[in-house]
């Protein structure tokens, strides 16, 4: 095992194709990543994770990968990527890959010779006969399509992909495809990075015979695959046979794990993974996805936040990322943008884990609304768009996918109010939201109470403070619909967060061995440094008290 160095730093999270466009083509890359790092290390970044920079068609923007070992030329190449490898080990931030190997794209050497039913490369992928002609093999749904099966003309069979149809689902009981990971690992691992973050990695191992499933109404064939029979058996072999060899750790992504189940990934002498990634408490506004949209409720989140918090020792942060729309339109407020920027600021990097930080979030980047289902990308977007607007008007249709696609989370980065907002000097390859004259890193620079250097101090706090870093943790007022309020304690010091979730005024008085303390604020949003024992909160007020 490793010196777990990943538990005393912040990571941010790339999208290359909008973080910034080093070269000029209005694409993010990696020339714009080198020249970027110094900003990254001035927020006090310590790692960072990046989205799939593989070469790929780009069908799902990385996720669809066609080459392991080859970085997509519209990123640059592997010069310029150990370039910045290079540059970031000598600012001391570590780098984490993307690690994407539930499927490969359809245009992957594996799957074009896959499609000879002699070529050794045909069990790399499940291929199945159908039912009988018109009819797949099961009744398993995609994510991304509406049924999991791809009908191939050519061999007169269907092949599994449980996402978009040119994502292609690996058959991990070959060893040869598991060796093929083993392969991949030691490559980029060898190159210099310091990590992976697994995507899907509870869904690589499929049960037996892949049987039809009838006990759920929606995404069926998920509770057979998620955390399938050999999940802990495969991770385990990349676990002792190439990431044991290496000062590295893995963090998987995990939709739908219990915390039982986490338990069980990370648990022991040997664990599977060092970290996961859970979506529960992005459920706060929505069931299961944000295309099944509920009023926000804040008691929901924090019995996510809790439950996790209580019954991990370690967990991943994160509030943004590149699948969710922005959290400030989500569980924020655009009106008080600033002032619930901050407040979600503090209530998640306080919490005890690693932190990440996706591109914009910083600085508060806001979800996009687009005129027309052709202005967007994401094919998830568009799966939803074509399903719904078959039975519903455009004007029901079109606001539900504004508000829930990912493409929310993907517009370039807002750098400068300059044209493009400072990512690109020519036409970017998608839209820049409007409001980047305002909302920008460059203005935010020269505010000292800006969100940016808000974060800043946040990062620069946390990665010190031994309270955070070993901490227990406790809810105050669990019930309280508009505050969430916890406390970290350690060795004789204490953190209280108060965090309103509303625009209007919440009273709350402070616990007796914080009044009676020697206590001080350490972080608000407000310009105020008042100690008095009741506080009645602004709009999406927060407040550090130490004591």
């Amino acid at each position: 095992m490793g010196t777990q160095w990943y538990k005393d730093r912040v990571f941010y999270q790339i999208w290359p194709r909008s973080f910034a466009d080093g070269n000029g083509d209005g694409i993010g890359d990696l020339y714009g990543v080198y020249e970027k790092l110094d900003y990254l290390k001035s927020l006090g970044i310590g790692g960072i994770w990046f989205s799939p920079l593989y070469q790929s068609p780009q069908t799902d923007y990385g996720y669809d990968i066609s080459d392991y070992r080859a970085i997509a030329p519209e990123y640059g190449d592997l010069d310029i990527f150990k370039k910045v490898v290079d540059k970031a080990h000598a600012l001391d931030i570590k780098i984490v890959m993307d690690l994407v190997v539930n499927h490969t794209s359809d245009e992957h050497e594996w799957f074009v010779k896959s499609r000879d039913k002699n070529s050794p490369y045909r069990d790399y992928y499940f291929w199945r006969k159908g039912k009988r002609p018109g009819c797949p093999p099961n009744n398993w749904d995609s994510f991304f399509e509406n049924e999991a099966w791809g009908y191939d003309e050519t061999t007169d069979e269907y092949y599994l992909h449980l996402f978009n149809r040119k994502q292609v689902d690996l058959n991990m009981d070959n060893p040869a495809v598991r060796q093929e990971v083993k392969d991949i690992l030691k490559f980029w691992l060898d190159m210099g990075v310091d990590g992976f973050r697994e995507d899907v990695i509870t869904m690589i191992s499929k049960p037996e015979g892949l049987p039809d499933d009838h006990l759920v109404p929606f995404f069926k064939g998920i509770r057979m695959y998620s955390s399938g029979p050999h999940i802990h058996e495969y991770l385990q072999e990349f676990r002792t046979e190439v990431l044991d060899n290496y000062d590295c750790f893995v963090i998987g992504e995990a939709p739908l794990v219990s915390i039982k189940q986490a338990k069980e990934y990370m648990g022991g002498d040997h664990p599977d993974l060092d970290m996961m990634f859970n979506f529960q408490h992005m459920n706060a506004d929505c069931m299961f996805t944000e295309y099944m949209p509920r009023p926000f409720n804040l008691r929901k989140l924090k019995r996510a936040f809790t439950k996790w918090q209580k019954k991990l020792d370690w967990n991943a942060l994160y509030l943004e990322n590149h699948d969710h729309p922005r959290i400030i339109s989500r569980y924020g407020s655009e009106t008080y943008h600033d002032e619930s920027g901050k407040m979600l600021a503090a209530c998640y990097l306080l919490l005890k884990g690693t932190p990440f930080v996706y591109q914009g979030q910083e600085i508060g980047m806001t979800n996009i609304a687009l005129p027309s289902i052709d202005d967007y990308k994401d094919c998830m977007a568009i799966k939803n768009y074509n399903n719904d607007i078959k039975k519903k008007p455009v004007e029901e249709v079109l606001p539900k996918i504004q508000k829930a696609t990912r493409d929310n989370a993907r517009t370039p980065v807002q750098w400068s109010k300059d044209a493009y907002g400072g990512f690109s000097t020519t036409q970017p390859w998608f839209a820049v939201n409007e409001n980047y004259t305002t909302i920008n890193v460059a203005s935010q620079e020269q505010d000292p109470d800006s969100l940016l250097n808000f974060y800043r101090k946040l990062i620069a706090f946390r990665t010190k403070s031994p309270v955070v870093r070993y901490g227990s943790y406790r809810e105050l007022c669990p019930h309280n619909k508009h505050l969430y309020v916890y406390e970290r304690e350690y060795e004789g010091e204490g953190l209280l967060v108060v965090c309103s979730f509303t625009d209007k005024p919440c009273t709350y008085h402070l616990p007796k061995k914080v009044r009676e303390g020697n206590i001080k604020v350490l972080f608000s949003n407000y310009n105020c440094d008042d100690l008095e024992p009741t506080l009645t909160t602004k709009p999406y007020e927060v407040r550090v008290y130490q004591y």
